[in-house]
């Protein structure tokens, strides 16, 4: 069966909506113990991934609800990680950076701005000392693919991604959902695509979901391989693959800040780069658990790229509809970024709630 184009950014709300309810997929290794974060669209410079989940220690993910739902990057991590119990110099006490001393200092004063670390001034010297200790909340990160409708040819495109990832080892598992066929083999099965990477088969409008294939642990915590260059595999292509070692200090480190970005952003950020100030956005319902965005002039789910501004589509709201409250409250729009805003808190344990939302 076709699909619209369009249909893959739904499917991938759907996919993510499935794996805050359900993760991990039946018969998959699982702890009672855990608490789950999805989020969406999050990767590095050179791999971005559809759709990642966190799996997290619940006490210490409730811990790092103390820092606040925005993120901390790799600058306030490197402050906040090291911070002393008692009152020192910030020098004595910090690693190097390898980096500039002053962009540290700018480190120091925005986390003392956001209330997440103490300082003082002794003399001409800033002192720090912490506010509570950074937890050590992530304990795994899964990565998915979302590919509805995977052809030969969308499989060989992803093939050489997934290889990517694992031989990066930056995430523990990497997984492709695609639309569930009930075939007694999925043809998923039958696509080139690395034996390590689990094969999750989603039927979209009933959030469930069966394990076609399983897939391997990656080595997260060991040394990976970053592929920069491979051959077009031509007849006449007979060059070697480039590749460079990758630290697994390094991998530590980003792993951390994706995580980071996957806290504060979640899955329902999609609304941050559409446009709900439009008089045709709206949210309709699939189901019980779930509102997707809908288009009203189109008359169907719209994507994130074509809710721009540059629509031909677009119309603002009516200065009617946001005269109350006019312009704390806003109209319809402000109300749908308030609605996802506090379905994204309710998945961050600890994190105090808006008081507008209700």
């Amino acid at each position: 069966m076709t699909r619209d184009p369009e249909s893959e950014f739904e499917f991938e709300l759907r996919a993510c909506r499935w794996a805050e309810l359900e993760w991990p997929p039946a018969g998959e290794p699982t702890s009672d113990d855990t608490a789950i974060v999805v989020a969406r669209q999050l990767g590095t410079k050179r791999r971005r991934w559809d759709t990642i989940v966190l799996e997290c220690d619940p006490e210490a993910l409730r811990r790092r609800a103390n820092f606040g739902l925005e993120r901390l990057d790799s600058d306030l991590l490197h402050v906040v990680r090291n911070a002393p119990a008692e009152w020192a110099y910030y020098r004595d006490v910090l690693p190097h950076p390898g980096y500039p001393w002053r962009y540290v200092r700018e480190a120091i004063h925005r986390a003392d701005d956001r209330g997440i670390l103490e300082t003082r001034k002794n003399g001409n010297r800033i002192e720090i000392r912490r506010k509570w200790p950074y937890p050590d909340w992530l304990e795994r990160i899964v990565a998915i693919e979302n590919k509805p409708d995977l052809d030969a040819s969308a499989a060989r495109a992803l093939g050489s991604q997934l290889e990517y990832d694992v031989a990066m080892g930056l995430a523990d598992e990497v997984w492709v959902a695609t639309r569930q066929t009930g075939d007694r083999v999925e043809p998923a099965l039958f696509e080139d695509l690395p034996v390590e990477a689990g094969i999750l088969a989603l039927e979209p409008a009933a959030l469930t979901a069966d394990v076609a294939w399983h897939p391997r642990t990656l080595g997260a915590d060991e040394p990976g391989t970053r592929i920069l260059d491979r051959p077009d595999g031509g007849t006449r292509d007979s060059s070697a693959a480039q590749f460079e070692s990758v630290d697994p200090d390094w991998k530590a480190d980003k792993r951390l800040a994706i995580a980071e970005r996957a806290y504060e952003r979640g899955w329902r950020s999609f609304v941050e780069t559409m446009r709900p100030d439009c008089r045709g956005f709206e949210l309709r319902a699939r189901d019980a658990s779930q509102a997707v965005p809908y288009c009203a002039a189109k008359g169907r789910c719209q994507t994130a790229a074509e809710c721009a501004g540059s629509c031909g589509e677009f119309e603002p709201e009516p200065p009617a509809w946001r005269t109350r409250g006019w312009p704390i409250e806003g109209g319809p729009g402000k109300r749908v970024q308030r609605i996802l805003e506090e379905r994204r808190r309710r998945r961050r344990p600890g994190v105090k709630r808006a008081s507008s939302s209700r």
